[in-house]
């Protein structure tokens, strides 16, 4: 091997060990949080309104939705029923009125439970601000103790383990003017 073939080795050896120094320092400078925003949601009196609201109005849709199936299904008996007695005009007729309240009841599913249906838009509407006053309590907290990083603890971001040192729900509860009995069990909505 030549002189500057080894030079080379040895110098990129030192700069690989310096820079891999550096992150490492730089990791250890970071300070990092995580939210159980799940927690945060049931402990705000706020959204517990909002999702008995919704639940309310999901549930009197759903009943609505099951006596349109229960006319479905009894037009559809009926139609078996007469079937041996009816016309080939008269069954054509009946199982297009059962194809007509089919359609009628896809409409109203997709109207109320849909992806841009009702529910969904109500549930933008009561529960966005809510989670809007989350996020900025959580950027004040970063902020207010110099954290790097805050991940939220519920979704698609998995901890397969977390230190409970590191939990800033509590805190982020306190911004929000709500105070947590230590068995985080219910709230105290002594709210700001």
């Amino acid at each position: 091997m030549s002189i500057i073939h080894k030079f080379n080795s040895q110098m990129y050896r030192i700069i690989l060990f310096l820079v891999l120094l550096s992150i490492g320092s730089l990791a250890q400078a970071q300070k990092f949080g995580y939210v159980d925003t799940e927690y945060i949601l049931d402990m705000m009196p706020d959204y517990r309104s909002a999702q008995k609201q919704l639940d309310m109005m999901a549930e009197d849709w759903q009943k609505e939705l099951d006596k349109k199936q229960e006319t479905i299904d009894r037009m559809y008996r009926d139609l078996q029923a007469e079937l041996v007695l009816l016309t080939e005009e008269l069954r054509k007729k009946r199982e297009l009125e059962i194809k007509e309240k089919e359609k009628e009841l896809k409409d109203f599913r997709n109207q109320k439970f849909g992806y841009e249906g009702e529910l969904f838009k109500k549930r933008q509407e009561l529960v966005k601000p809510i989670q809007d006053k989350i996020f900025v309590a959580v950027q004040n907290i970063a902020k207010k103790n110099a954290y790097d990083f805050i991940f939220a603890k519920s979704g698609e971001l998995i901890m397969l383990y977390s230190n409970a040192k590191y939990d800033k729900s509590d805190e982020v509860l306190a911004e929000l003017g709500i105070t947590v009995s230590k068995s985080k069990d219910q709230p105290n909505t002594n709210k700001k």
